[in-house]
């Protein structure tokens, strides 16, 4: 029998719920499944977690340990839900390329059983990156400009007033 290990994760709780929320990526992670004979071993997400690290994700964590133990296939709904860093990204691979297991990312088609499925991996997490590092260059820059217009930008503290 084949095992796939879905993970599904949202950085935001407005994500949890709209968007592709985490039952939809888990939804289509078994569909993959039933298509491609593996039975479901584990569902794990991470939710309200960033993408920025994957060492502070447990459901990440804890989806990888099992993909290894029974050398099956990591689902993930796109290489952006895994990591948001190339080096993350490459590291994640490769921990499962060792043990034997799989990535399947369902939005990339990614195979990384060949050597072009590696390539566009690594392809496709450099944009995951150049993405994550682009939304933090406008969002500095529109905080930027709103400070220098005297606007208002993010929330009043605790115990403070706005005059």
């Amino acid at each position: 029998m084949r095992y796939a290990v879905c993970y599904s994760r949202v950085s935001t709780l407005d994500q949890k719920n709209d968007g592709i929320s985490m039952d939809a990526q888990d939804a289509r992670g078994r569909a993959w499944a039933a298509a491609n004979g593996y039975e479901i071993a584990g569902v794990l997400t991470d939710s309200g977690l960033s993408g920025k690290r994957a060492d502070n994700r447990p459901g990440l964590q804890a989806a990888l340990t099992l993909a290894c133990k029974l050398k099956g296939a990591l689902v993930v709904y796109s290489l952006s839900r895994l990591a948001r860093s190339v080096t993350d990204a490459l590291a994640i691979a490769k921990r499962l390329e060792k043990c034997g297991a799989d990535l399947v990312s369902l939005t990339e088609s990614l195979d990384t059983t060949t050597a072009a499925g590696r390539l566009i991996f690594v392809v496709f997490a450099a944009f995951a990156a150049f993405e994550r590092e682009i939304t933090a260059e406008r969002t500095s820059a529109a905080l930027g400009y709103k400070r220098d217009q005297c606007l208002k930008y993010g929330e009043v503290p605790y115990g403070k007033r706005l005059v």
